[in-house]
């Protein structure tokens, strides 16, 4: 079967590839990133209605403040954002797609005024936001300085590589180029349209931002081989 190269940063990684194993692919795990957790401030939980997720990793590295928040609820961008709050203890969790925009959509219908975003310190910008968005930094996530070995090794067998974010798309693109190698030879499946822009060779967009419908992206790309 062809190879199936997973780029995102661990604990993610781990379970894509555990997710990937059980459909029957061969995966190979190769993070671009490093996530850490960066000091931050919370603000007074009664100022806002709703907590913004768009990453797993803003819950994993909030840390103690996020008890705080536990009683807004949480508008979380796709499925493992979702499940990760939810696991994190919040009992009110209301998943969108992958796109960010979208989510403010969701909370605007929901009657959301004064949402609290735990984010990335590089984050999607929305511009012109119906409602304030306030906002808090709780995580980086730094890229590696190279290609890793086992990503070059993967991409020189035509492996397929997942694509979880805009952000990974360029630099993976990035350390293809400086590494030697074509970024227009590779194939890519993405979690959403903005994860899968780039100059690959094939692209195939999952149906829902989910490692199940990112697979079967992943087997729509490999129909014909």
């Amino acid at each position: 079967m062809t190879p199936l190269l997973v780029l995102r940063p661990e604990p993610g990684a781990a379970v894509t590839v555990a997710n990937a194993t059980a459909a029957g692919w061969h995966p190979i795990a190769a993070p671009l990133f490093t996530v850490v957790a960066t000091a931050w401030e919370a603000p007074d939980a009664v100022a806002h209605d709703a907590l913004m997720l768009t990453s797993a990793q803003a819950v994993r590295h909030a840390g103690p403040a996020l008890e705080s928040f536990r009683a807004l609820p949480v508008y979380a961008v796709g499925e493992a954002t979702g499940v990760a709050a939810m696991e994190a203890g919040f009992a009110d969790v209301r998943m969108g797609s992958a796109d960010a925009a979208l989510l403010v959509t969701m909370m605007v219908r929901d009657g959301v005024q004064h949402p609290l975003h735990l984010a990335g310190r590089e984050h999607r910008i929305l511009d012109a936001a119906p409602i304030p968005i306030a906002r808090r930094i709780v995580y980086a996530a730094d890229p590696v300085e190279e290609l890793p070995p086992a990503a070059r090794a993967a991409v020189e067998r035509d492996a397929v590589a997942l694509l979880h974010s805009q952000r990974a798309s360029a630099v993976f693109a990035d350390l293809l180029i400086r590494a030697g190698l074509d970024p227009a030879k590779v194939r890519v499946a993405a979690i959403s349209g903005a994860a899968g822009a780039g100059p690959w060779r094939h692209v195939k967009i999952a149906d829902a931002p989910s490692d199940s419908a990112l697979l079967a992206a992943a087997a729509r790309l490999c129909e014909k081989d």
